[in-house]
């Protein structure tokens, strides 16, 4: 069987599985486009169950594309702490005041209106279009890429942006004239719950077994990735200053790795404790003594930060920093995961 009637197959085998074995997610509930993009931006990167939640605590604090344009950065940056990837919030408000400004407050309805939005692409705008209006516009994926390469056998890198496009341009083709939105689902909940990224296909629940060429154990060598480059690995020295039973925090730059947020005083390289002092003093903050010291990784996508905490007892409270307590950090200011879990020690 040729690829493309491989891929022909697809809506007929999908659909009814789809209709039987669907998970029942939060923003399955309804096609509410701010509900559908709300989600699809926040999957990006992030486990399914991670994102429930967030999801829920999200649309409870916005519940519309109104209050999102006009939430303050700092409720954002909140409701959104633990996610990562903040530049997709960012980019989410920033959006939704391009559809209050250019459409009125209301969700554009076509494709190139909606890939138009900040921090929109193909695939998310596929997926919007697709099961909020019933575009036959593919959303590829990698869960949609392994489905696919595995199914017709394809040993061409996945992660190539050639091979998503080809592919795009092909699910065009097979797409059904109604249930666009549930094909498009379909495809990715496949690759989500039996064509599994990580560990052997559930060949024996897949409806499209019988005409897959992987199934006799070619999905082993399938999909074929390019190769990653490494990690930088970075070594930073972060100060916890607690006076007077709070901490100090200050704004990271504007621009570049988690920007704009919040975070405890660090500087690069890995300080002796006599160094650490010495800082300290620097900052004015006036070091009593070091309480105790830790150290933690956290792995960015391409950065690696292999840091060294002190916490210090300190006699002032210099206004270069913004003086938190416990109660403010975990009610009212977001702190990114990698400082975070240095708190929690």
């Amino acid at each position: 069987m040729e690829r493309a009637e491989q891929l022909a197959r697809l809506p007929e085998a999908l659909l009814p599985w789809f209709r039987e074995h669907a998970r029942d997610l939060p923003w399955r509930r309804d096609r509410e486009p701010y509900h559908v993009w709300l989600s699809e931006i926040m999957l990006q990167q992030t486990r399914v169950e991670a994102v429930k939640s967030y999801y829920l605590r999200f649309l409870e604090a916005l519940p519309d594309i109104r209050s999102l344009a006009q939430a303050e950065p700092d409720l954002l940056n909140k409701l959104w702490e633990g996610l990562g990837y903040y530049s997709r919030v960012r980019n989410l408000q920033a959006a939704a005041r391009q559809i209050m400004a250019e459409h009125g407050g209301v969700f554009p309805g076509d494709f190139a209106a909606i890939h138009a939005l900040k921090g929109v692409g193909d695939y998310t705008a596929g997926a919007i279009a697709s099961i909020c209006f019933g575009l036959p516009t593919p959303a590829v994926d990698g869960n949609v890429l392994r489905v696919c390469a595995r199914l017709t056998g394809d040993e061409t890198p996945i992660d190539r942006p050639e091979a998503k496009a080809a592919l795009r341009e092909e699910l065009k083709d097979v797409y059904p004239a109604l249930r666009c939105g549930d094909f498009t689902q379909a495809l990715m909940e496949l690759g989500a719950t039996v064509c599994l990224p990580n560990g052997a296909p559930d060949c024996l629940r897949c409806p499209c077994a019988g005409f897959c060429r992987s199934r006799d154990g070619d999905w082993r060598r399938l999909p074929v990735k390019g190769e990653k480059r490494p990690r930088r690995r970075e070594e930073l020295t972060v100060f916890l200053l607690r006076c007077g039973g709070r901490y100090a925090l200050r704004r990271r730059p504007r621009t570049g790795l988690l920007a704009g947020l919040w975070e405890y005083p660090n500087v690069p390289g890995h300080l002796s404790p006599e160094e650490a002092v010495f800082q300290a003093e620097t900052w004015g903050v006036r070091p009593r003594e070091i309480l105790r010291e830790t150290r933690r990784t956290h792995i960015f996508t391409h950065v690696e930060w292999d840091m060294r905490a002190y916490f210090f007892s300190c006699g002032e409270m210099p206004a270069e920093f913004t003086w938190a307590d416990a109660s403010d950090i975990d009610g009212r200011i977001a702190l990114p995961t990698a400082f975070r879990k240095l708190r929690d020690v």
